[in-house]
């Protein structure tokens, strides 16, 4: 069973992901989690730890994932492709909530380098992790192609989370792939 604090933690996310930041209370993560009320803030005395450790959570649950990923090896433009749609597809479809509070928080952050820390740690892993893969599938440039894929990435993204869960990905992905492969 989880502890308190993974608890609060777990519904403190989902609230900044269904609800956006100001949903972000003490009381509202205590009913959230169903705990008795006091609980997150002896976990987290302020808002502002309270923000820390969604944070710092969202990076650590995103990185276990990611080094227990068992992806196929990505060798070919094709399973790049492939490979990028399907993580879009699950970021804007099933963990959709959790894709809008990473933008939530890391707007939140957007002043405070501390705050962010967490957030841009993850954010290079994976473009280190897409940088080795443009590099063996035969960019030219990968560290350019890097910066490009990532913003087109970024932007079919938002675009899936804030106006259009259904637009396509595959198209976006291919055309972003081709294009750092030229």
């Amino acid at each position: 069973m989880a502890s308190t604090r993974d608890r609060a933690l777990d519904a403190a996310l989902a609230l900044v992901g269904e609800q956006g930041i100001r949903a972000l209370t003490h009381a509202r993560v205590d009913e959230r989690a169903g705990l008795p009320k006091g609980s997150t803030s002896n976990w987290f005395r302020t808002r502002e730890a309270l923000v820390a450790g969604v944070v710092a959570w969202l990076a650590e649950t995103e990185r276990a994932e990611f080094a227990s990923g068992d992806a196929t090896p990505v060798e070919t433009p094709e399973q790049l492709i492939e490979a990028l749609a399907d993580v879009i597809a699950v970021q804007t479809g099933p963990l959709a909530p959790r894709t809008r509070a990473r933008y939530a928080l890391f707007l939140e952050g957007a002043g405070n380098p501390e705050l962010l820390a967490p957030l841009l740690a993850q954010r290079r892993a994976y473009v280190e992790w897409t940088l080795g893969i443009l590099a063996r599938v035969g960019a030219r440039h990968p560290e350019q192609a890097v910066r490009t894929l990532m913003a087109a990435g970024d932007g079919i993204v938002l675009h899936r989370v804030t106006v259009d869960p259904d637009a396509e990905i595959r198209p976006v992905v291919e055309r972003a792939v081709r294009a750092c492969l030229d």
